[in-house]
């Protein structure tokens, strides 16, 4: 149902990049001290061949980083491959308070606040980490690509997002850092917003707080 007077009807968001941060800096450090630039590891590991298996819940978190060991074994010994690609994988993260409280306050003022990610299959224990479900947690829906078995920029994710959240496509927010995933959901109707820092989230909904 539409509520007058409101810009949008739901807010949907994306998590890394978005609320979600991490910390490289250990892995950097075993970069350096293998030899390599720093990001070598994440280049490897986000390649869509590599990366896509394990967003669509395809894989196990082990036989990702035994991708990421196989990807690197042209610069490193296979095992150092293995224990950049687990350091990657267990990389400690935070959430931006400011995102997570300008949210809330969406969530506050009666309008639903799904996440829509394209997420590893232990999506549910890192958001519990981040205190963004449980009993202080305020998301009302996660649609994620490990459970959905498709990733963005698929029409789908976005059609299941604006239907778990019972509104239009049309009245939806979505706020994504990656430019072809808002260039998906405005093709769908959606009003985009691609997010460089928290002043672009605040300035798009302050019609609706």
């Amino acid at each position: 149902m539409t509520i007058r007077g409101r810009a949008f009807d739901a807010v949907l968001t994306d998590l890394d990049g978005v609320i979600r941060f991490y910390d490289m800096a250990e892995l950097e450090q075993l970069e350096r001290s293998a030899g390599l630039p720093e990001g070598s590891t994440a280049e490897v590991a986000f390649r869509p061949e590599t990366d896509l298996p394990l967003m669509r819940g395809e894989i196990t978190k082990e036989r990702w980083i035994e991708s990421i060991a196989d990807g690197l074994a042209d610069r490193v010994p296979w095992a150092r491959g293995h224990e950049l690609g687990t350091t990657l994988a267990e990389t400690k993260f935070r959430a931006d308070d400011v995102v997570v409280g300008l949210l809330r306050k969406v969530r506050a003022a009666g309008l639903p606040v799904l996440l829509v990610t394209n997420a590893t299959p232990w999506l549910a224990d890192d958001l519990a980490l981040l205190g963004l479900t449980g009993p202080d947690g305020f998301l009302d829906g996660v649609i994620s690509s490990a459970d959905l078995g498709v990733a963005k920029p698929d029409r789908r994710m976005y059609e299941t997002a604006a239907e778990r959240a019972g509104a239009a496509p049309g009245r939806c927010l979505f706020v994504d850092d990656r430019e072809e995933n808002v260039d998906a959901a405005v093709a769908l109707g959606m009003t985009g917003l691609l997010y460089r820092e928290p002043a672009d989230l605040q300035a798009a909904l302050a019609p609706l707080l």
